[in-house]
């Protein structure tokens, strides 16, 4: 029985016959080849060739009747002869019925079985061929796997904006949840209306991925995933303890909530699913279950994840196409990275917040110095500089606002993606190993029929002959799937890629902007300041 890896065409039937066949008429017959194998082709002339090879039998080579005998259709003279006779015109030697068994012996040996041997033999290629040719065939199958992603996007172009906004706190104490206002604006004509607005709590976000998830994540799509859950956030802003911290966790989750859901509507598959249309139009949802860390279906997704991980340690998968093993390494490298950048970038946040606190106390410091310093250019010029120094205080919080919402969640987005991206390529090992478990099933089916035929059980040989049919079908079914959740991680792993790049680009852009505009404005800030500092007396 074949393996995974080992797929071969079917044979066309009677190949082999057909060239067996051709071989002994050649070595049996020779002119009448072209007449046995191709009559509708000669059987126009077939009288006047016979009554030719009569007169030229009585004549000589110099005699006025004399006809050469044809030779070989099949031989690459007759091809030469043929190609000259057809090719050249003669001055009177050759009558026109020549010419026009010329020009059939040409059209009869380039359609001859022997020829088309000989091309292949000739055109066979060698024994490494195909291994230098196995990275052009993926650079090409890339290509186009590009091509057609770049022309459904341009069919797919549709207008969708979808913000989220004025988070609001519904109930008191440790009951109380976070509402948050869905507003749409498209002009699909899948939706209702063109503008239309709901309000979501976060366990609804949970629950709409919750769905999606189980519906397309084992056709090998990468659904987009949402924020984590946290605790610790959410419990300040349940015991209602208003901080600067409690507002940072509302808005960066905020933020992140209108990202999952922008990520959604621009997948067009995701977008069709009845439950996002619902998620966005429907004014109350049914509670969503499951979501909650402590919850039943909490903890069998916990055992779930454990099995699927012991599981993926077991099996080993015969990978037989080098894009998917290079993707799959690439994908783990870019998550061991973005874990370390994203681990400095908080590590940069807090150094800029760790600033703009000292920097505020400097400016505190200075400013009573200049209260109490008796030479009155000094005391304005320490004044004037506290002032300063207070302003490059708002400017480091802003910068660590920036690279905390430009950088460090654009980074978190994309560690939960690349889990995602993940998540499709063990879809596909699952599809293979259904595949490998039908194919070693229908072996021991077989198997046993060879021993009920050997035992002579008649009996039990139908059950077994419809058994093994059975299998049969599911190994083709199960291959078909192997081959859809392929072309669709593929499929899923370009556009990935490509909106990874728009979205760092992007991203990258506005952070630049932004350190750009701090340090414009403090270079303003000290240019104002000198010359205070050089009225100093």
């Amino acid at each position: 029985m074949a393996t995974s890896s080992e797929r071969s065409p079917p044979p066309f039937p009677d190949s082999e016959d057909q060239e067996l066949e051709s071989e002994e008429v050649g070595n049996h017959e020779d002119s009448d080849d072209g007449d046995d194998m191709f009559p509708n082709a000669v059987s126009k002339h077939t009288h006047e060739r016979q009554s030719d090879k009569l007169v030229a039998t009585h004549a000589g080579p110099l005699s006025e009747n004399y006809v050469e005998e044809p030779t070989d259709i099949f031989t690459e003279e007759a091809v030469a002869t043929a190609t000259s006779h057809s090719s050249s015109k003669t001055n009177g030697g050759s009558s026109k019925r020549d010419d026009i068994f010329a020009e059939a012996t040409v059209e009869l040996s380039l359609d001859s079985p022997r020829n088309d041997r000989r091309k292949q033999e000739v055109a066979k290629p060698s024994v490494s061929a195909p291994a230098l040719s196995a990275p052009a065939s993926a650079t090409s199958a890339q290509t186009s796997s590009l091509k057609e992603l770049e022309e459904e996007e341009q069919e797919d172009t549709f207008e969708i904006n979808i913000s989220i906004t004025n988070p609001e706190k519904v109930g008191d104490g440790m009951n109380a949840y976070m509402a948050y206002k869905v507003s749409t604006q498209t002009t699909l004509t899948m939706f209702r209306n063109k503008t239309f607005t709901v309000r979501r709590r976060f366990s609804d976000f949970l629950g709409l991925y919750e769905k999606l998830s189980d519906k397309h994540s084992q056709s090998g799509f990468i659904v987009p995933p949402p924020p984590e859950k946290s605790i610790v956030g959410m419990t300040k802003v349940k015991v209602g303890k208003e901080d600067p911290s409690s507002a940072e966790f509302v808005e960066r989750r905020r933020a992140a909530l209108e990202r999952y859901l922008q990520r959604i509507v621009c997948h067009p598959s995701l977008l069709q699913d009845p439950d996002v249309r619902e998620f966005l139009e429907r004014d109350e949802l049914p509670r969503a279950v499951g979501t909650q860390a402590l919850s039943g279906a909490g903890i069998m997704k916990m055992i779930n994840k454990a099995t699927d991980a012991v599981s993926k340690m077991t099996i080993k998968m015969n990978e037989s196409d080098v894009w998917f093993e290079e993707k799959l390494q690439e994908v783990e490298s870019e998550d061991l990275h973005l874990k370390k950048l994203h681990a400095m970038v908080d590590s940069l946040v807090n150094h800029r917040k760790e600033l703009s606190q000292n920097t505020a106390g400097f400016a505190k410091s200075v400013a009573m110095l200049g209260s109490s310093e008796d030479n009155t250019a000094l005391s304005r010029a320490l004044s004037q500089l506290a002032e300063v120094e207070d302003k490059m205080d708002g400017l480091h919080q802003e910068q660590a606002s920036c690279d905390s919402f430009s950088l460090a969640e654009l980074l978190a987005d994309y560690i939960r993606l690349l889990a995602s991206v993940r998540s499709s390529f063990d879809q596909r090992i699952k599809a293979w190993q259904r595949w490998q478990d039908a194919q070693n099933a229908l072996q021991r089916k077989r198997e046993a029929e060879a021993k009920l035929l050997w035992a002579n059980k008649p009996d039990k040989l139908q059950q077994a002959k419809d058994e093994i049919a059975e299998w049969e079908a599911k190994v083709t079914q199960y291959e078909r799937d192997f081959d859809r959740v392929s072309a669709t991680v593929r499929k899923e792993v370009l556009r990935f890629e490509k909106e990874k790049a728009r979205d760092f680009k992007k991203q990258i852009m506005k952070y630049l902007e932004s350190l750009l505009q701090s340090q414009q404005q403090l270079i303003k800030y000290w240019e104002a300041f000198l010359p205070e500092a050089k009225a100093i007396a």
